[in-house]
């Protein structure tokens, strides 16, 4: 697979983790728990993490959210997560990371939405204030521009000076333009009030997948700091998870984007952690990254009328995300790992010849058996009534012997 020659940013250390530069693009989330109630916020922010999160954002908005974020990263502590924890500020920010100076130590790095920190009103000085505190504690800043906040009286006076123009832009071009000035000119205001270039990160969030892959790559020809990519609202299920795949594949695959997340819209009490699984599997897809074993299957015909190579590819994939908390401790490498589960005799033997292991389930009217490929080479033929029994064993063995380490007696 090419190599993807990544945009040289300038690189930024949150809390431990690198990003930028030719560091690994970084997966991020944010809790939705009420940041006071520590308890809730440890358990989700251990759960992301556990996802493979390798940051996450929590709400910082009032006196007793500040007041718990020290008490949260210490508990995190001792249950052995470092996590960076990042702190998510609007309006009042200025206030708070003043007022609680052991916040402002505790957390990895703020977010900033110079939108709604009065820019624009009447001065910059609340950004100022809590760029100043950044630099008292040496901590970098996301500057967070987003169309649904953005600073008005530079977007008004664009919009003015574009009407007056002889050849007058589109609205939604002058608002994407708008979205990347903002993030320069606080970028560059950030930097006069004392934060280095490699202490800051910009994002410019929106909605829609063109309007995502146009401002960043605009904002990508015009600085060389650390971006951080994302829509704003990506939306529910599918919607959103096919609008964040299509809005950062063209980004990651130009080299652009330093860190990711895919902001998904839960279901009622379901699991935020699936947000975390998206970005992964959008940077293991494109072969930027990889995460954990993957399973290629087919997705059935009507040579395949029956459910069994579904019931199986589904209890494979069951195993590998139950097994993979020890494997990777155990087996350095093991998330390349390449698995191949297809129904019938059309592709199910080429496939699984492609693939590291690979099992080709007899279709509708074949002979019963399951020809098992390993490294491309037919290994055995199972049958019977064990066959996913059976297949993980070879699974098992293949992995301990190509990804275990090997021990040298001295």
């Amino acid at each position: 697979m090419p190599e993807i020659q990544r945009r040289r940013a300038v690189t930024v250390n949150i809390g431990g983790v690198r990003v930028g530069s030719d560091s690994p693009v970084v997966v991020q989330s944010m809790t939705n728990t009420d940041t006071a109630d520590v308890e809730s916020s440890v358990q989700q922010i251990a759960a992301l993490a556990r996802a493979g999160s390798e940051m996450v954002r929590v709400t910082v908005n009032n006196d007793e959210a500040a007041k718990a974020v020290p008490a949260i990263v210490e508990l995190l502590s001792k249950k052995g997560w470092s996590t960076p924890i990042i702190g998510d500020f609007h309006y009042n920010g200025h206030l708070l990371l003043k007022k609680y100076p052991e916040t402002a130590k505790a957390l990895a790095k703020y977010r900033i939405n110079p939108g709604n920190v009065s820019i624009g009103r009447k001065d910059d000085d609340n950004f100022r204030t809590m760029v100043e505190v950044a630099v008292e504690h040496q901590k970098p800043v996301r500057i967070g521009v987003n169309w649904g906040s953005l600073d008005q009286a530079l977007l008004t006076k664009m919009m003015d000076e574009n009407s007056k123009s002889a050849s007058p832009l589109p609205a939604r071009d002058v608002m994407m333009e708008a979205m990347v000035v903002s993030a320069l000119d606080n970028a560059a205001a950030a930097e006069r009030y004392g934060l280095r270039r490699d202490q800051i990160i910009l994002s410019a969030k929106v909605s829609g997948v063109r309007d995502l892959i146009d401002v960043y790559t605009e904002l990508a020809k015009r600085c060389d700091y650390a971006l951080h990519l994302g829509l704003t609202e990506a939306g529910m299920g599918m919607k959103g998870i096919v609008a964040s795949a299509a809005g950062l594949a063209p980004l990651l695959l130009s080299g652009i984007g330093d860190t990711i997340r895919v902001s998904l819209t839960p279901t009622p009490g379901g699991d935020r952690s699936e947000e975390v699984r998206c970005g992964q599997q959008i940077l293991q897809s494109l072969g930027i990254r990889s995460f954990m074993p993957q399973v290629t299957s087919c997705p059935g015909c009507g040579r395949t009328t029956s459910t069994y190579f579904q019931e199986l590819a589904e209890r494979i994939q069951g195993y590998l995300v139950a097994s993979m908390p020890e494997w990777k401790k155990q087996y350095p490498g093991v998330e390349e790992l390449k698995l191949a589960v297809m129904g019938c005799i059309v592709n199910g033997p080429g496939e699984s010849k492609h693939a590291n292991i690979g099992i080709s389930l007899p279709g509708t009217f074949e002979e019963p058996k399951a020809p098992v490929y390993v490294d491309g080479k037919l290994f055995t033929t199972l049958k019977g009534d064990r066959i996913v029994e059976e297949f993980q064993v070879i699974l098992d063995e293949y992995v301990e012997k190509r990804y275990g380490r090997v021990l040298i007696e001295v």
